[in-house]
């Protein structure tokens, strides 16, 4: 298993995919439920001088999972978006897409 990172850094990329997925709902990040309730659980299970939490690693794991599984989705959307849903394509149009020329018929036709 990789390493997980600094928890910061996970906190900022669950928040940068949240703002993604609010930008497509046309509401503020900051005001969804998700928001409020990964800032609270991260503040809840922060270390402090008075307390060792020990489920920090527990939580910590659980958000790096769920960031790689927001960054999937709005992947897995943008190409969904790109390739699907067009219709029949014709044999140029698809060697296109996937970088190859279709070969020229002798006699100039084609």
């Amino acid at each position: 298993m990789a390493a997980l990172g600094p928890p910061l850094r996970t906190l900022r990329g669950l928040l940068r995919e949240l703002r993604h997925a609010s930008d497509r709902a046309g509401r503020p990040y900051r005001e969804t439920p998700a928001y409020q309730h990964i800032v609270a659980a991260f503040r809840a299970h922060r270390v402090t001088s008075e307390k060792l939490c020990r489920a920090r690693q527990e939580l910590h794991f659980q958000a790096a999972t769920y960031l790689c599984l927001l960054r999937s989705v709005r992947r897995h959307a943008a190409l969904h978006q790109e390739y699907h849903g067009r219709g029949e394509r014709s044999p140029e149009e698809v060697a296109g897409l996937v970088g190859f020329r279709l070969p020229q018929q002798p006699g100039g036709k084609g």
